[in-house]
């Protein structure tokens, strides 16, 4: 097939396009804005294969939508472009609606439009992946597990953006018959993830010596999946998925926050030692706003319809995680420019400094 994929220069995005270009015989048609989190060097080593393209579209310009569908007469997209930092989201809420809502709507119709002109065997052929994010469903207490029959209950205006992008994609399926299939992920991480994420800045910030922030207690808990796992899964549910039906893709892999980075201070204390252990550098501060306690997928639908489980254990994914970064410091250097490491999301108290390096720790 050939694979329009949006967001293809971002973190997930990207695993799936050097995914498909590795290990298939799809070809792919990258098309991303490239905003702050979006990075070519991400796509760099499947840049020059003949089954790759890229575009350089923000997927809010509808006319250029419609031109890319025309001329390249893609098979399917996988749309995964979206604006995806909570704690940017509560400072700044618009940019989310805009590329969210308003991005996934002038794809949708232009999909549409591209859609009902096709003879009707490709029609059937045809498919809409919608890639979206377990935070749509809320927060879990305790026990418990989101099942693709869980409410929608939106915590924050990332997650509520989400939401409303999910609802837009079933509408147009049961509305129009668009073939559409849906999919809610849960924590990714893995090599080229940009250092607002949880694990990325706590490998970035310990490689520099600086403190290791964690929100409030560190008590809160999410399930945390390998990227290359997710991208396997993606085409799964692309290739074998039902239209209209939805999946759970998760890496069963539940650790509190607090886990995660002593984890990871443990394997940086083995790959990098040092005269002492990284946990040392482990700090406590202010709690995210409206901070979701828990989340946990079952993926139990997407492996018996799809047969997809993840390859990779948390600690076998985080080590290899952690490896790139060690053997990457340029890449470090490199976002350390972009990033100033300020941190977002306290609403009404002052941005305080969370810087990549530097003397004062966060």
């Amino acid at each position: 097939m050939k694979i329009l994929i949006t967001g293809g220069a971002g973190f997930i995005g990207s695993a799936l396009v050097r995914y498909l270009i590795g290990e298939t015989e799809h070809c792919v048609v990258n098309v991303d804005a490239l905003t702050y989190a979006g990075d070519p060097s991400t796509v760099a080593s499947v840049a020059q294969d003949p089954r790759y393209r890229f575009y350089h579209t923000d997927i809010c310009d509808a006319a250029a939508l419609r031109a890319l569908f025309a001329s390249e007469k893609p098979d399917a997209v996988m749309h995964l472009a979206a604006e995806s930092h909570v704690d940017r989201s509560i400072d700044g809420p618009a940019e989310f609606i805009r590329t969210n809502i308003h991005g996934t709507y002038c794809l949708l119709e232009a999909a549409r439009a591209y859609w009902t002109e096709l003879a009707p065997t490709e029609q059937e052929r045809f498919r809409f992946h919608h890639i979206s994010t377990d935070e749509v469903f809320g927060a879990l207490g305790a026990n418990g597990c989101f099942t693709e029959a869980s409410p929608y209950r939106p915590n924050s205006p990332y997650a509520a953006s989400k939401a409303s992008s999910d609802h837009l994609v079933r509408a147009w399926c049961h509305t129009y018959g668009f073939p559409a299939v849906l999919s809610n992920c849960s924590n990714n991480y893995g090599p080229y993830q940009f250092p607002e994420k949880l694990i990325p800045l706590q490998i970035t910030r310990a490689l520099a010596g600086r403190s290791l922030p964690v929100y409030g207690d560190g008590r809160n808990v999410r399930d945390w999946l390998f990227v290359d796992d997710h991208a396997r899964a993606l085409v799964r549910v692309l290739t074998r998925g039902r239209v209209g039906e939805s999946y759970n893709i998760g890496g069963n892999a539940e650790r509190t926050n607090l886990q995660v980075v002593e984890t990871l201070c443990a394997q940086l204390d083995r790959l990098r030692p040092q005269t002492q252990p990284h946990a040392r550098l482990i700090e406590f501060v202010s709690d995210r706003p409206g901070h979701d306690f828990r989340y946990a997928i079952d993926a139990g639908k997407v492996r018996r319809e799809l047969g997809w489980s993840p390859e990779e254990s948390f600690d076998s994914g985080l080590e290899k995680t952690v490896r790139w970064y060690l053997d990457r410091p340029d890449w470090c250097n490199q976002l350390a420019a972009k990033y100033d490491g300020v941190r977002l999301g306290l609403k009404d108290a002052a941005a305080q400094p969370v810087p990549l390096s530097g003397r004062q720790g966060a």
